[in-house]
């Protein structure tokens, strides 16, 4: 909840219906993202509330850093999305406040930027969010019926002055253009939710044609391309917006996504091509493509890793050795501290039940390694001896003997 009336009059909803079935589980979220001085007012306002309804409240803080080219809006909705998703327990609901007026607000936004028929479809009503729903019960309500019931019932809310901002779209859209809509129809904002809800369902239909047409080309989260160019273009077009929305990397604009189509479909090899917009890159290898968040770059090169320490490396992962007996690197040989590093080139590394050592270089081909992923694998070292490619393969002459105590290698690449 914002402290808002929306959230201020749905949380009294759900409270009074837990009056009425004592069973029933509710608990409140705040976000608190930080952004404006009455940020704290509002949160010690929900706290209030809440004591009062005897309402468990959760808080979240959010530290919001926005990609280049992306609207200070869509980081915090991003960032507040993802936060109430790892929040969510199994079979839970999240209930939001949105209703009519703010999804005539979101139909005209999505329309003014060029969207297709997933974004004019707008905010549905119910959908699968993590590991259980999120619901939108207001949203045949409008905010003028919202504040008259929360009157009535003596309710108190804070006012966001950014709601009313010209400088924010949604804003502008509230103050100066939805009022005048108002004024020659009345009924817009039932009118157009209606029309959104007509285009969730024509969106349903390109859904399940795209999966269709993409079925036995999904591999691994990956796309197969071979499948893909036996497409009409519209219908490759169609494909790609359905995976890239089940990737979670934003939509691209449509000239991008014609980038995909005519620059990446088409190329040869392993020719390494990238099609890249603010929220996401699609590239291609071995005949498939993959979908993922724009690669950060990796600043530096060496850090120290000690045994039973954490080591995060932006653009890397997380790295951290654990003990373990008769496997994983000797800790007898290698004590530590370790090097961590990035990939050089001309690294070898002699395996287990192999003779002589062998290139990484051909180690990461044969195991199909993304060539974007090879440049951002950490390099174990121990002095000048190359002990360990992540946790893919150990020097053979470092490995740990049975019975012997050793470093068992645990590395968690960070989400693309």
């Amino acid at each position: 909840m914002s402290g808002g009336v929306d959230s201020v009059w749905l949380l009294y909803r759900c409270w009074r219906l837990r009056e009425a079935r004592p069973g029933l589980r509710l608990r409140a979220v705040h976000v608190h993202h930080g952004l404006l001085p009455q940020a704290d007012a509002w949160l010690r306002h929900c706290e209030s509330l809440c004591a009062r309804l005897d309402v468990p409240l959760e808080v979240i803080r959010l530290g919001l850093v926005p990609r280049p080219g992306e609207s200070i809006e869509a980081a915090a909705r991003e960032a507040r999305y993802a936060a109430l998703e790892r929040l969510l327990e199994p079979g839970e609901a999240l209930l939001t406040a949105h209703h009519q007026d703010d999804q005539l607000e979101t139909v005209l936004l999505q329309l003014l930027r060029g969207a297709g028929v997933a974004g004019l479809a707008a905010m549905p009503g119910s959908r699968p969010f993590g590991r259980g729903h999120h619901l939108r019960p207001l949203l045949a309500m409008t905010r003028a019926a919202i504040v008259a019931e929360a009157r009535q019932a003596g309710l108190e809310w804070v006012e966001d002055p950014s709601n009313a901002a010209g400088r924010f779209d949604r804003g502008y859209l509230r103050r100066e253009v939805v009022p005048a809509l108002r004024q020659r129809w009345p009924a817009a904002a039932a009118v157009v939710t209606r029309s959104a809800s007509h285009l969730a369902e024509a969106q349903g239909l390109l859904d399940q044609l795209a999966a269709l047409d993409a079925a036995g080309s999904g591999d691994g989260g990956c796309l197969q391309v071979a499948p893909l160019l036996a497409l009409p273009r519209d219908r490759q077009a169609n494909v790609l917006r359905w995976w890239l929305r089940g990737r979670g990397v934003g939509m691209p604009s449509t000239a991008r996504l014609a980038a995909i189509q005519d620059q990446l479909l088409p190329a040869r090899g392993d020719a390494g091509p990238v099609v890249t917009w603010a929220t996401g890159e699609v590239r291609r290898y071995r005949g498939r493509l993959y979908a993922m968040r724009p690669l950060q770059a990796v600043a530096g090169d060496g850090w120290e890793l000690r045994p039973g320490e954490v080591l995060d490396v932006p653009g890397v992962g997380t790295l951290r050795l654990e003990p373990v007996v008769g496997s994983g690197i000797s800790a007898v040989r290698c004590p530590g501290p370790f090097t961590v590093r990035l990939r050089q080139g001309g690294e070898r590394l002699r395996l287990a039940g192999r003779s002589g050592k062998k290139p990484v270089r051909t180690l990461l081909q044969e195991a199909g390694i993304a060539p974007w992923l090879r440049e951002r694998l950490p390099f174990l070292w121990h002095g000048d001896q190359l002990v360990a490619v992540a946790d893919l393969w150990l020097a053979a002459e470092l490995t740990a003997a049975a019975g012997e105590a050793g470093w068992s290698v645990h590395w968690a690449r960070h989400a693309t």
